[in-house]
């Protein structure tokens, strides 16, 4: 029996959840019942290309559909309150990070996923990237030594936070849109929880645009393992740069280095229709036809969808959630990704070092 799937938020990342879902829905692992937005076009969208039900309110689609699981696009602020209502309603959830911008939030959302039983995956896709995988791999194997120090950056050109998501930009930072990737990217690939953040912030071009919000966070994250890593976040990349998004990681082990450009894949291309050199990651996100001529997305940030959908899939055919455990970025993950996000906002704010309590 397919899982029945809905999901919250239709737009940008939203559009992504149901690309994937609907492409598990012919290989018969889900079936794609519900959307819920409060934009109308969104919702138009998605009735002409999915043939479903659609909703302006998330607990009215809950309560007519009652679905399996759901997957969570909507903007970071309102990830908690949903989450708790889809995981009280008897769904398993996938919630796009950050899991919640507080760890209170991340608490909460966890102890409703423990209550009800039910799978709380964060959408952590970086994870699913080959690359870091296989750097996961080396740490994990200790052919890379001691992990001493690291080095992660990722940045967004401007149009994101004027052009993307001008409605709720001031109430995200690069801490959050672009950090909490990175922490748990990093915290994943060393085994081993933040212990320490200092950050710096710089607020000047966005403010400028009328968005109340930082232009970029610097934070140097210890962790207990004894390695330090130093995370530059900033989406303020003028509109001529080459990539939405840059990105990359490095990590020095007392055995080795490695170094990831994930941003530049090796492919570079120029056209006049589209007025600036462009690198390609085709690793990510990429469009093909299958040959009946159907759009098929692939690529990491749609695989850690799949993974879910077949996880959900599993579940409703009998198998535990707890035998998934520790194969995928539970809410856990999520709650110690905040932690470092919300330290490196206290650290901004107070200047000082900021000490992560465990949980």
């Amino acid at each position: 029996m397919a899982a029945r799937v809905a999901v919250v938020g239709a737009g940008r990342h939203g559009k992504k959840h149901l690309a994937a879902f609907s492409q598990c829905q012919e290989e018969g692992v889900v079936e794609l019942v519900g959307v819920a937005d409060t934009d109308e076009s969104c919702l138009e969208e998605a009735r002409t290309l999915y043939n479903i039900n659609t909703y302006n309110d998330c607990r009215a689609m809950l309560d007519a559909e009652s679905p399996d699981a759901v997957g969570i696009a909507t903007p970071d602020h309102l990830h908690k309150e949903i989450t708790v209502a889809a995981l009280d309603a008897g769904a398993h959830v996938l919630v796009e990070k950050p899991m919640d911008t507080s760890a209170a939030g991340c608490r909460e959302m966890v102890a409703a996923a423990e209550r009800n039983g039910r799978l709380l995956m964060v959408d952590f896709h970086k994870r699913y990237d080959p690359y870091h995988s296989e750097l996961a791999t080396l740490v994990k194997s200790g052919e890379i030594g001691a992990p001493l120090y690291g080095y992660s950056h990722m940045e967004d050109r401007i149009e994101v936070p004027r052009d993307w998501i001008p409605g709720w930009a001031s109430n995200s930072s690069p801490v959050w849109f672009l950090g909490v990737h990175m922490y748990d990217l990093m915290r994943w690939i060393l085994g081993s929880n933040a212990v320490t953040v200092y950050a710096r912030g710089h607020k000047k071009k966005l403010v400028s645009l009328g968005v109340d919000t930082f232009d970029s966070v610097q934070a140097q994250v210890s962790f207990a393992n004894g390695a330090t890593v130093t995370f530059d976040t900033s989406w303020v990349l003028p509109d001529g740069f080459e990539a939405i998004v840059n990105q990359g990681i490095r990590v020095v082990g007392t055995e080795g280095v490695a170094e990831i450009d994930s941003e530049d894949r090796g492919t570079r291309l120029c056209l006049s229709s589209r007025g600036r050199t462009e690198t390609l990651n085709a690793a990510g996100l990429r469009s093909e036809h299958d040959p009946e001529g159907k759009e098929r997305w692939s690529g990491y940030v749609i695989d850690s969808i799949l993974h879910f959908a077949r996880i959900v899939n599993r579940i409703v055919g009998g198998a535990q959630v707890d035998s998934f455990a520790g194969t995928y970025p539970d809410g856990h993950d999520g709650l110690e990704a905040t932690k470092i996000a919300e330290a490196a906002e206290q650290s901004v704010s107070s200047g000082e070092v900021v000490a992560i309590e465990p949980d």
